[in-house]
């Protein structure tokens, strides 16, 4: 099992999404999907107190943490093997991911590359089918 290079402490300012003024108020608005208030009388553009907080700047995660999965590494979507082969150097920094649209067949390929590289790879169990299944 290979582990990250360095491993440091991930620190998010917000966890909780930013959610849409009135969405509360219709259904049809998500939740989760903001949008800037517009209006020219809108208390959450104008920042008042008790109302939804709007994202900005500040929220922004630290640099070298950026982009990190828990675990250490920064994620690498992989479409076959010669992509996986330019992680062969930074096996400690990057994880490899199988996107979506690949095949089971290649996937066998990959995984069984990325062992002998020493890479992780994210998403190994996916598509994959056991030999009782067949």
């Amino acid at each position: 099992m290979v582990s990250p290079l360095v491993k440091p402490r991930i620190v998010k300012k917000r966890t909780k999404k930013f959610t849409r003024h009135q969405s509360d108020r219709y259904a049809k608005l998500s939740k989760s999907s903001w949008r800037k208030p517009k209006g020219i009388d809108s208390r959450v553009r104008r920042r008042f107190k008790g109302q939804f907080l709007m994202p900005s700047i500040g929220y922004g995660s630290n640099k070298n943490t950026r982009h990190m999965m828990p675990d250490g590494f920064l994620k690498f979507v992989v479409h076959n093997v010669a992509e996986l082969e330019l992680l062969m150097m930074q096996n400690k920094t990057y994880a490899a991911e199988i996107a979506a649209d690949v095949s089971a067949k290649k996937r066998k390929v990959i995984v069984e590359r990325a062992q002998q590289l020493n890479i992780k790879v994210t998403n190994w169990q996916a598509k994959l089918r056991s030999e009782e299944d067949n």
